[in-house]
């Protein structure tokens, strides 16, 4: 299903309603369409209702989309999927930010490979806010010593923190979670770190984490519809 109006209009609504909920100012939540296993033609129909932020999971897929979509103005290309090592060098050419940093070695390596000609590479700490085994990110307790180090390589400009939680209904359980996150910037910012983004909440828990002060929002199924099924080869 591609992205089309009525399904824009209605995530902006609840992001509003949300926000209003929470007492707070609807233009302060960022929408991020998650673009992943989605065409270029999704894209561009985003783009076209005014969406310039987009994120992707792979960097391979991420590249080619990117060169497929070259003459799109104002277009951002965010990571949000784990990255590997060998691949952060390809990563810090093809992205504006990079949100799943989540230990020294990505960090430096991404430093090491933004070239000194382009902006410096938005970087957000990925915390395991869930304590799942098969979500990646940094401990908490370790999320402000990593986004010291952060802060403190060239080419790099920390900007926050990402944190994905457990796939639940329960909207207390979510929200203790996105309240982990919202403590690490904190935190951070008490050591004097200047940091600004929370990126958390997804199409299922929006709500829950603009109440507990997202920036930044995170949305594929809410804008694109269901993902695509794919069928045995």
């Amino acid at each position: 299903m591609t992205l089309d109006e009525k399904a824009w209009q209605a995530a902006r609504t609840r992001i509003d309603a949300a926000a209003r909920a929470a007492g707070r100012d609807p233009s302060t939540v960022r929408l991020v369409a998650v673009s992943k296993t989605r065409s270029a033609d999704d894209v561009r129909a985003a783009h076209a209702m005014g969406q310039r932020e987009f994120a992707e999971n792979y960097v391979q897929e991420a590249q080619a989309k990117r060169a497929a979509l070259a003459g799109l103005a104002g277009v951002r290309w965010r990571l949000i999927g784990p990255l590997q090592s060998n691949k952060a060098a390809v990563a810090a050419e093809v992205f504006d930010a990079v949100e799943s940093v989540d230990r020294a070695k990505i960090a430096e390596r991404l430093s090491a490979a933004r070239a000194a000609d382009r902006p410096p590479l938005e970087v957000l700490v990925q915390v395991n806010i869930s304590g799942e085994a098969t979500k990646s990110g940094v401990d908490p307790g370790g999320a402000v010593a990593l986004a010291r180090l952060v802060a403190a390589l060239p080419r790099l400009r920390l900007a926050g923190f990402m944190g994905i939680a457990e796939p639940t209904r329960d909207p207390d359980r979510q929200r203790a979670q996105f309240a982990i996150l919202r403590a690490c910037l904190e935190r951070a910012r008490a050591e004097g770190l200047d940091v600004a983004t929370l990126s958390m909440g997804m199409s299922d828990d929006m709500e829950s984490a603009i109440a507990e002060g997202a920036t930044e929002l995170r949305l594929g199924t809410a804008l694109f519809g269901p993902r695509p099924v794919k069928t045995p080869a």
